[in-house]
């Protein structure tokens, strides 16, 4: 008897889409007032009051696509483009030529293998804690699935590795300027203060996502049947790597590699120091895309064919990420996200600080679900949870680790983030696969939220 197929991920999309649209009708239209807070609007406590009803209806159903690409076209443009740097390199044989110098290594020397993926995971990490890794990770899935996969392991150990690296770093970050930073701020507290106990937050967290990937790692290494992909996995075109030994380093291959990786080290530079975002980490790499054709002597049209075969296979995750907006705009012009944060923010005034507090985290995951965006949830909710957590009797920077925990450790499995959705359709992994991997690495998180809220409530004053 044949399995019954998982829908595809914009059927999934699509489907809580509609479930957003059916909210509208049924969740009273309401909505705060906002005001100017750097350039960013932040709501003011205490000013909610519903509105007209806007149930949203059969038009705003088939507009919501094309209004959501509108809305997330630079990282659309982001994703074909890079996609595109990454076929002009792919075409040089140089990436894999060398993951082959790589897997050499380990083979020469095995205990070198046990520490590529705490060492991937760490830099993510760091990332995601430094300045907030988050979109960036979308360029190297298509190095480290193919490296996880000949390494003996499986393509989601591939994701894994920088995906939830940078998640956990986001998550228990201690200097992230889109969350914590604004967070912070809106907070009235000084930015970046309390970061000797994020840096215990973020270790704990880091250390957790680190075990989890070896273990399922471990567990696949000894029989790749038991891999969640590994039927999918099995289909995989794979006969470039296979084939990667046969090709030799050369001198153009080490200068194509010296600049994908100069590359790198620039797009962390240029987010941290520089202040770079989505265009500049675009020309980032189509000038990367660019010099490698020309060191390498690649013809036009040689170029040009790479560069738009590399663009094609990124379309699902394009219109993965524009979907995904879409039901954003569906709940926002429905105003139902104000209504539901009213009501929930709400209650936690009438229970213990303890169960307060990790009543403020789940509630940030929560809210996480209708606002993925860091920046755009800690305008949505700090200006209501900081005022709160005077009133129960907690510090405002307790009340700030609460979201940042919150907006960080269920992004990666909640199928309205943009990024989880486009990058596994860049992975090519089916959602439902992704969910009963994380699952159980989510239920830790959580029982690990809740648990590095105590101390900042019991033990110490958190300042």
């Amino acid at each position: 008897m044949e399995k019954k197929k998982m829908p595809h991920t914009l059927i999934i999309i699509s489907v809580i889409l509609i479930l957003f649209l059916v909210l509208t009708w049924i969740i009273p239209s309401g909505q705060f007032d906002r005001q100017d807070y750097h350039g960013r609007l932040v709501v003011v406590p205490g000013t909610y009051h519903k509105v007209d009803p806007h149930p949203q209806g059969f038009m705003e159903l088939f507009t919501a696509p094309i209004k959501g690409m509108m809305s997330a076209s630079q990282i659309i443009a982001l994703v074909l483009l890079i996609g595109g740097a990454f076929g002009i390199v792919s075409k040089t044989g140089a990436i894999n030529s060398g993951l082959a110098r790589v897997l050499e290594a380990t083979r020469k020397n095995p205990s070198i293998k046990r520490f590529i993926i705490p060492i991937i995971m760490f830099l993510f990490s760091l990332g995601g804690a430094s300045f907030g890794m988050a979109e960036e990770v979308m360029v190297f899935v298509l190095i480290t699935i193919p490296l996880a996969m000949a390494m003996g392991y499986d393509s989601l150990t591939g994701i894994a590795m920088p995906f939830l690296g940078a998640a956990s770093g986001f998550a228990g970050a201690f200097s992230n300027p889109f969350t914590i930073g604004i967070a912070q701020g809106i907070s009235e507290i000084p930015i970046f203060s309390g970061w000797e106990y994020r840096i215990v937050v973020w270790l704990v967290l880091m250390t957790t996502a680190i075990i989890f990937v070896m273990l399922y790692a471990r567990r696949i290494e000894k029989n790749p049947e038991r891999s969640l992909v590994y039927e999918l996995d099995q289909k995989r075109d794979l006969t470039d790597y296979h084939s990667a030994e046969d090709l030799d380093l050369t001198l153009k291959r080490k200068l194509v590699l010296i600049i994908f990786f100069s590359s790198i080290v620039m797009l962390i530079v240029g987010v941290n120091a520089w202040d770079w975002y989505i265009n500049e980490i675009a020309g980032l790499f189509v000038f990367m895309g660019v010099l490698t054709a020309l060191v390498y002597r690649l013809n036009s049209h040689v170029t040009v064919a790479a560069f738009l075969e590399g663009a094609r296979d990124m379309m699902t995750a394009a219109f993965v990420i524009g979907l995904t907006r879409g039901m954003l705009i569906i709940a926002t012009d429905g105003k139902i996200i104000d209504t539901i944060l009213a009501g929930i923010a709400g209650t936690m005034d009438q229970f213990p600080k303890v169960v307060s507090v990790q009543m403020m985290f789940v509630f940030q995951g929560f809210m996480n679900f209708f606002v993925p965006s860091g920046s755009g949830q800690a305008a949505l909710t700090m200006p209501l949870m900081a005022p709160l957590a005077d009133l129960i009797g907690i510090t405002r920077q307790t009340a700030v680790l609460a979201f940042q925990l919150g907006d960080g450790l269920f992004t990666s499995i909640f199928p309205t983030s943009g990024v989880t959705m486009g990058i596994l359709a860049i992975g090519k992994i089916p959602y439902d696969k992704w969910v009963r991997f994380m699952l159980p690495l989510s239920l830790i998180f959580l029982i690990l939220g809740c648990l590095l809220l105590i101390p900042p409530v019991l033990l110490f004053n958190y300042h």
